[in-house]
This record gives C-alpha cells, sequence and structure tokens, in this order.
C-alpha cells in the first residue's frame, strides 16, 4: 500500500504541475473559506487543497480550508448551511454529506437541497471490489457463485457503519441476491492488514488504498464500481459488465455554497472552479491515482445530488445502518 506520504507527495504534486490560472473575478474580494468535512491529511483534503491553489488563482484571491472532521460531515455542513450567503464560504461536499447522510442520520440538522446553492462537481472516484488471498474466486461471476454456496460466511470490510464502501457491500448484496457478513473498521489501513491476513474476505475501497498491492498480485481488484472502466485499471470491468447490471457506485466530490447565493456569484464561482479542475497536468496526475476530474454546471451538479438521494435512501434502508 502507498504510504500515507507517499500518496500525500502524489496529490501534492499536482498541485505543482499547474500553470497558474490568470485572474478575473469580479466579485472575489477578500480570501474565500472552503469548508472540508474530512480532518486534515487524508486524500480528500488535499483534492481540495489542490482544488484551493488553483481556484485562488482564477479568482485572485487567497483560498483557505477550514478541516471540520467528524460526525460524518454533518458539522461542516451546518457551518457552511448557516453562513452569509454571499460566496465566501464554501463546502467541499460529497456523496456522503449530501446524498448518504439525509438517510443515515434521522436527526440530521440541515437539508442538503433546501440549505445550499450547488456550485460545481469537481472530483469522482470510484471503488474496486478487491478480494483477499484466501477467496478462491477471478470474476464476480465465480465470487457471487462462492458466495451462493456459503450464505452469511463470506465476509466485507467497510471503513465503518454508513461508510460509502459498507453502502456498495449493500448495494452488492441486494444485486447479486447474495448474504455476506459486513465487518466495519475504522479506516482502510487496519481493513487492508485483515484483507491480506484471511481475516476478512474482500473489500468495495479506493484505488490509491491498494494500487501497489493489486499491482504485487497479493490482493486480487475483480471489477470496478463506476459506469465505465478505470483508466488506472483497463483490464478491470465494471460490475455492471461483470454481470451486475444497474450497479453503479462512484464517490462524488463538488463545490456548494450557502442557499440564497446570487446566482451571478454561483456563476462566477462555476466558472472558476471549472477552469481550475481543467487544467491538463492535473487532470493527467489524478487520473493516475484513479481519481476522475469532473466539471459542470450548477444545475448539472444539483440534478445528480437529488437522483442520488432517493437511490442511497434505499440502499440505506436495505443495510439497516443508522446513526445518531
Amino acid at each position: 500500500m502507498p504510504s500515507p506520504i507517499r500518496r500525500r507527495a502524489l496529490l501534492a504534486g499536482i498541485a505543482l504541475a499547474a500553470s497558474p490560472l490568470a485572474a478575473w473575478s469580479s466579485f472575489a474580494q477578500r480570501p474565500l473559506r472552503v469548508v472540508v468535512p474530512f480532518p486534515a491529511g487524508g486524500a480528500a483534503d488535499l483534492m481540495a487543497r489542490t482544488l484551493a491553489q488553483h481556484l485562488g488563482e482564477a479568482l485572485g484571491q487567497q483560498v483557505v480550508i477550514d478541516n471540520r472532521g467528524g460526525a460524518g460531515g454533518t458539522m461542516a455542513c451546518e457551518i457552511v448551511a448557516r453562513a452569509p450567503a454571499d460566496g465566501y464560504t464554501l463546502l467541499f461536499g460529497t456523496m456522503g454529506t449530501q446524498a448518504i447522510n439525509p438517510a443515515l442520520y434521522p436527526k440530521l440538522r440541515y437539508d442538503p437541497l433546501k440549505d445550499f446553492a450547488p456550485v460545481a462537481l469537481t472530483h469522482i472516484t470510484p471503488r474496486v471490489l478487491v478480494v483477499g488471498p484466501s477467496v478462491d474466486a477471478r470474476t464476480v461471476a465465480q465470487l457471487v457463485a462462492l458466495a451462493r454456496t456459503r450464505p452469511g460466511q463470506l465476509t466485507y470490510g467497510s471503513a465503518g457503519n454508513g461508510s460509502s464502501s459498507h453502502l456498495s457491500g449493500a448495494l452488492f448484496e441486494r444485486l447479486a441476491d447474495v448474504d455476506l457478513l459486513h465487518v466495519p473498521y475504522k479506516g482502510s489501513a487496519p481493513l487492508l492488514t485483515d484483507l491480506l491476513a484471511g481475516r476478512v474476505d474482500m473489500t468495495f475501497d479506493s484505488f490509491t488504498v491498494y494500487e501497489e498491492q493489486i499491482k504485487a498480485g497479493r490482493v486480487h481488484a475483480l471489477g470496478v464500481t463506476s459506469r465505465t472502466r478505470m483508466a488506472a485499471l483497463p483490464q478491470v470491468p465494471t460490475l455492471a459488465e461483470a454481470g451486475l447490471p444497474g450497479y453503479e457506485v462512484s464517490n462524488w466530490l463538488g463545490v456548494l455554497a450557502p442557499a440564497g447565493t446570487p446566482r451571478d456569484v454561483v456563476a462566477e464561482l462555476n466558472t472558476a472552479v471549472n477552469r481550475a479542475m481543467g487544467d491538463a497536468g492535473m487532470r493527467r496526475q489524478l487520473t493516475a491515482l484513479g481519481i476522475e476530474p469532473a466539471t459542470s454546471s450548477p444545475d448539472e451538479f444539483a440534478a445528480l445530488i437529488r437522483s442520488e438521494i432517493p437511490k442511497w435512501a434505499q440502499i440505506v434502508k436495505t443495510s439497516g445502518a443508522t446513526l445518531e
């Protein structure tokens, strides 16, 4: 597995590869704040910091990252939902904060549709179905057949109850009509250790965590969760291709402003974010890490969020996951 330092260096290097963008903003007259619902140092935080650098160049203003991790990202969302609607406080939102949390938290104190003005989709990160060395399956069909002979015995690990890796497994169970045993972990590092040791059978996790182990043949990638194949793993089919039509899970991230932010400010931010995400050098390096750089209009991002909420509500209901 790439060390945290190596992954940090790879992602941080993206920022150095891009050429400066000419500043053109008319609204940004002081520094902006992007609230990130994760602790500093993780992959999502580093994606946000890289974006913030290029966004600052486009706007001609400093863009400051404010890490507010914990509580499934709810704290960060509450801060931005209650911030002045002037474009100076933004959220680096995710599929989890905007689409999964409404079903996961019965007492959620923000509304992902009413409390935010979507600006732009920025990143898409598919997951990879990885099996450990103890699992005698090299295709999805073989894995499904094995699971049906051992109902409730094959295990899949996740980064925690209600995490996207947990719910990716729950969706797999539903579409493949199999019964797996969910084992939650506190993050990907201990999960990888147990996968290699044969204490857990499979996982649906980020490619960056398992890249070196996959290339070394210590674990086996059977499928990717996205609609299309991953550029970093072109030989690995999508789960839909492999026999599970309708399976699609890609964690997405993007920029949102508080509801009520003037439309012209949202439009200006959208142009700046899309310019930042369009840098060719940054796009190449993100793709090599299994991260798909994205651009969108505000309306396209809003439509994605609206479409994902009922999808994940059904998956959460099926899984039985709930958090306070």
